[in-house]
């Protein structure tokens, strides 16, 4: 009788480490076969969503400055950690980039979602994504799920996780002198 739950107790545990190995090979094959786009040096998709006052607003496509496009959920603990950067991130480089938190309403509960932007004292532009089909479009399948997206609507960079707000500092700092130097031909 021990003999048999040590066996089926191995068994399960070389199963459960077969499923972890295969699964980072399946989203390796998804990144190579194209599904994972958005990626950088891709178009971003161009869509309306609702607002917290429920007022479409525009993501994608061209604009003046660079756009930061954050999925994000209110169970999501990662996503709790990066929201103070995301605030202080909108309030330093808001003369030269739009942020969007992007709520994925279609897998978080609405009224969670607006107590977490109350907690969190956001106070850049939060979306809802009601239907899924931002999340959808921009394949988001981890939160938080961050994208930079430069003035011709062009994704520049795509995290998946959370990265330290200094890092963020250097990843805008950069894409911010490229469209400068764009915009002036130098």
């Amino acid at each position: 009788m021990k003999r048999s739950i040590v066996l089926i107790v191995i068994v399960l545990v070389l199963a459960g480490a077969a499923v972890y190995q295969n699964k980072g090979k399946h989203n390796e094959a998804l990144a190579a076969s194209g599904d994972m786009l958005p990626k950088p040096g891709y178009t971003a998709p161009t869509l309306e969503l609702p607002n917290l006052t429920d007022q479409a607003t525009a993501i994608g496509g061209k604009r003046e400055k660079l756009l930061m496009v954050n999925f994000w959920a209110s169970w999501c603990w990662p996503c709790e950690m990066e929201a103070p950067d995301m605030q202080a991130l909108s309030e330093k480089y808001g003369d030269k980039l739009e942020l969007y938190g992007i709520n994925a309403t279609s897998l978080d509960k609405e009224r969670q979602a607006r107590e977490f932007v109350t907690e969190q004292k956001l106070k850049f532009p939060i979306l809802m994504d009601r239907d899924g089909k931002a999340t959808d479009l921009y394949k988001v399948n981890t939160f938080p799920t961050t994208l930079l997206i430069d003035s011709n609507g062009i994704v520049r960079e795509r995290i998946g996780g959370v990265i330290s707000k200094s890092k963020w500092e250097a990843i805008i700092d950069k894409w911010i002198d490229v469209q400068e130097e764009q915009h002036t031909g130098t």
